[in-house]
């Protein structure tokens, strides 16, 4: 998958969506945000990530050049995942950056901003009431780039999975083969461990690649998948991961 020209394409359709939309309306899957608060994260963040990879360090979000977006709304949202793309050719796409999960090549800030702006398109598209649509193995994609993070980054909480639980997730979109199967299983320690693949869970969940990512970072209810065997595992995963 080309992640960067995914990028850019989700950055247009989420600005399509806001062009003529009313800047005050509220959010209701990010409580407390208007679309102009969630655009300007969107966008925000892509310049963020941008200037982490001309720098290779961390930088507080608010001292970002050109963090808030003016009077040309749209005009500078298409310009912010530029920013980053032109940053990591410039600085080389394998070269080590700061991430949150320690240094990471400079081209995983396009997956991650990709899966960003994904994910916020669909809080605006059920803001503003209309439907909400992405490639199979876009949505596909994001799961696993989403499972993967959550991986990576147990915080000692209470886990999301029991130790030796597994949730299967199936996609059941024509044409993902094993990219649209996951078993995420609960280790020892409190976290996760995942690979694609079939195989039995405590629980299954079923649907279309689109609903799955949207259920699991918790944008539609968990009504809009099938859920087979034990379905307080899909809802103790849920109480638990926050996108």
């Amino acid at each position: 998958m080309d992640h960067a020209a995914a990028l850019v394409d989700q950055n247009r359709l989420l600005a399509d969506l806001v062009r003529d939309a009313p800047a005050d309306t509220a959010v209701p899957t990010c409580p407390g945000w208007t679309l102009q608060q969630l655009v300007r994260h969107v966008g925000r963040g892509d310049r963020w990530a941008a200037t982490i990879v001309r720098t290779g360090a961390f930088v507080d979000p608010r001292e970002v050049a050109g963090g808030k977006p003016g009077d040309d709304v749209v005009g500078w949202l298409h310009e912010s995942p530029r920013t980053l793309l032109d940053a990591v050719d410039g600085t080389g796409p394998d070269v080590p950056v700061w991430t949150f999960l320690g240094p990471r090549p400079a081209a995983w800030w396009i997956r991650r901003r990709l899966h960003e702006s994904t994910v916020h398109r669909a809080d605006a598209a059920l803001a503003l009431g209309v439907p909400y649509d992405i490639e199979p193995e876009l949505a596909a994609d994001g799961l696993s780039e989403w499972i993967a993070l959550l991986a990576e980054r147990s915080d000692g909480g209470d886990p999301p999975l029991a130790a030796g639980t597994v949730l299967h997730l199936h996609a059941t979109d024509d044409g993902l083969g094993e990219a649209g199967e996951w078993l995420v299983r609960g280790t020892d320690g409190g976290g996760v461990e995942w690979e694609h693949g079939h195989g039995k869970g405590a629980a299954a969940v079923r649907g279309t690649a689109a609903d799955l990512l949207l259920a699991v970072t918790r944008r539609v209810p968990a009504s809009r998948v099938e859920v087979l065997g034990d379905a307080a595992v899909l809802d103790t995963w849920l109480e638990r991961t926050s996108f």
